[in-house]
C-alpha cells in the first residue's frame, strides 16, 4: 500500500529530529507509574504550582472578575473582592473589545503592551516602544517565532549555551537549522569565555554553517547564574562584530539567589554601551509569567521586545503572528499585572508583598539546600577517593 501523508515513514524529517527530554521517555514512564497508583513528583520542568506553590491572590482576583464580569454588577462584589482588584478588572475589561472571549490585536492588547513598555523603561532606565513588543502564549511561542524567522535552512546556525533548556535544540531542529553549542564555565560562576565563542563559530563555518544568532539564558537555566555586566558587554561586542542577532532569554529575572550578582538586562547593557553598537546590534528579549514567584505556567503569558530590528522585518513578524489571530487574552492581563503589580498604598499591596516575598524566600532556601547538598556529596566523594590514583 502506498504511504499516506501521516504514516511515520513519510513525515517531515525535521519533526523526527526533534528531541525534547523534559517530555520524553522518562516523563512518559513516570505518567504510566502514576496511572498505576504510584506517587510521582514531576520535576522535569519548572512547574511551581504543580509542586504546591500557591498562586498570588491579587492577580487571581482580577482574572476572576474579568472572566465573570457580571460579578462587577453584583451589589455585594465589594464584600468578596478588594476595591483595587475591582478597579483593575474594570481597567483591563475596558482595554478589550468584547471582554476576554474576543480576539485581540495579533501583537496583544495595545494598553497592556504599553504597560510592558513602561515596566521595561523603569527597569532599564531607557524608553521602550510598545509597537516593538509582542505578547505571546508564553515565552516559548515567542522564541519559536523568532527562530523560525531567522532560520532559512540547515546551513543556518544558532549559538546555544550548554547546559541549556532543550526548547532551543528542539526548535532549531524543527525549523531545519543547526545548533552550534558553546560551553559555560562552572568555575567562572557559569559565565562564558568569548574566545570559546569564536572557536565555536570557526568550527561551524568550517562545516559550512552560517552562524546567524546567539542565545543567552540570563539568569541561567539550569545553572541559575546571572551573567555579569562585563560578560554581557563582551557578548554584545562579539555579536556586533559577527553581525549576530542576540536572543536574550530573561524569563528567570525574578529568580535571583545571589545578592552579589544581580540581574542586568541585555538591553540595558547594550544601550549603556552607546553608538554605534547601541544603534546597530539586533536584540530580541523574552519574558514570561511562568517563572519566579508568579509561576503561572498554565496561563501561558509572555512577551518579546525587539531592539534595532528593521521596520520591514517587524511587519513580517507581525504578519506571521496574525496567522494565529491573537495570543490568549487572560494571559495578556496576567502579564499586565506582573509588570504593574499593586503599589504602596493600594489595599492589596501588603498581601501581595507578603505572598511574593514568602515564595521567593522559599525558593532561596531550596536553592541553598540544593547547593549545600551538592557540596556535602562532593566532600564525601573527595574523602572516599583521597589517596586513590586516577
Amino acid at each position: 500500500m502506498a504511504l499516506r501523508a501521516l504514516d511515520y515513514e513519510s513525515l517531515n524529517e525535521n519533526v523526527k529530529k526533534v528531541q525534547y527530554a523534559v517530555r520524553g521517555e522518562l516523563y512518559l514512564r513516570a505518567s504510566e507509574l502514576q496511572k498505576e497508583g504510584k506517587k510521582i513528583i514531576f520535576t522535569n520542568v519548572g512547574n511551581p504550582h504543580a509542586l504546591g506553590q500557591k498562586p498570588l491572590t491579587f492577580p487571581r482576583q482580577v482574572i476572576a472578575l474579568c472572566q465573570a464580569p457580571f460579578l462587577l454588577d453584583d451589589p455585594n462584589v465589594g464584600l468578596l473582592f478588594p476595591a483595587d482588584a475591582i478597579a483593575r478588572a474594570k481597567h483591563y475589561l475596558s482595554l478589550t473589545t468584547g471582554g476576554l472571549g474576543a480576539y485581540s490585536d495579533s501583537r496583544g492588547l495595545p494598553g497592556i503592551r504599553k504597560e510592558v513598555a513602561e515596566f521595561i523603561g523603569r527597569r532599564d532606565g531607557y524608553p521602550s516602544d510598545p509597537e516593538l513588543i509582542f505578547l505571546t502564549d508564553g515565552a516559548s511561542k515567542g522564541v519559536m517565532q523568532i527562530l523560525n524567522t531567522i532560520i532559512r535552512g540547515e546551513g543556518d546556525g544558532v549559538l546555544v549555551p550548554v547546559p541549556q533548556y532543550p526548547l532551543y535544540s528542539a526548535a532549531i531542529a524543527l525549523f531545519g537549522g543547526s545548533l552550534v553549542p558553546y560551553y559555560l564555565e562552572e568555575t567562572a560562576n557559569w559565565g562564558l569565555d568569548v574566545n570559546d565563542l569564536r572557536q565555536s563559530v570557526s568550527r561551524a563555518r568550517a562545516n559550512g554553517i552560517t552562524v546567524r544568532a546567539m542565545v543567552i539564558i540570563n539568569p541561567g537555566n539550569p545553572t541559575g547564574q546571572c551573567l555579569s555586566e562585563a560578560n554581557l558587554k563582551e557578548i554584545i561586542y562579539f555579536c556586533y562584530q559577527e553581525k549576530l542577532v542576540l536572543l536574550g532569554d530573561e524569563v528567570y529575572q525574578q529568580n535571583i539567589y545571589q545578592d552579589e550578582r544581580p540581574f542586568i538586562s541585555a538591553k540595558k547593557v547594550l544601550l549603556n554601551m552607546g553608538p554605534p553598537i547601541s544603534r546597530e546590534l539586533q536584540l530580541v528579549s523574552f519574558h514570561t509569567v511562568s517563572k519566579g514567584y508568579w509561576g503561572e505556567c498554565g496561563q501561558r503569558g509572555g512577551y518579546f521586545e525587539m531592539t534595532n530590528i528593521p521596520p520591514k522585518t517587524v511587519d513580517e513578524i507581525y504578519k506571521v503572528a496574525s496567522v494565529s489571530l491573537s495570543p490568549n487574552v487572560p494571559a495578556q492581563i496576567l502579564m499586565g499585572m506582573m509588570v504593574d503589580p499593586p503599589k504602596p498604598g493600594d489595599i492589596s499591596y501588603d498581601l501581595y508583598v507578603r505572598e511574593s516575598k514568602g515564595i521567593l524566600e522559599s525558593l532561596r532556601r531550596r536553592a541553598r539546600m540544593m547547593t549545600d547538598g551538592f557540596n556535602s556529596c562532593l566532600n564525601v566523594v573527595c574523602n572516599f577517593t583521597e589517596g586513590l590514583s586516577c
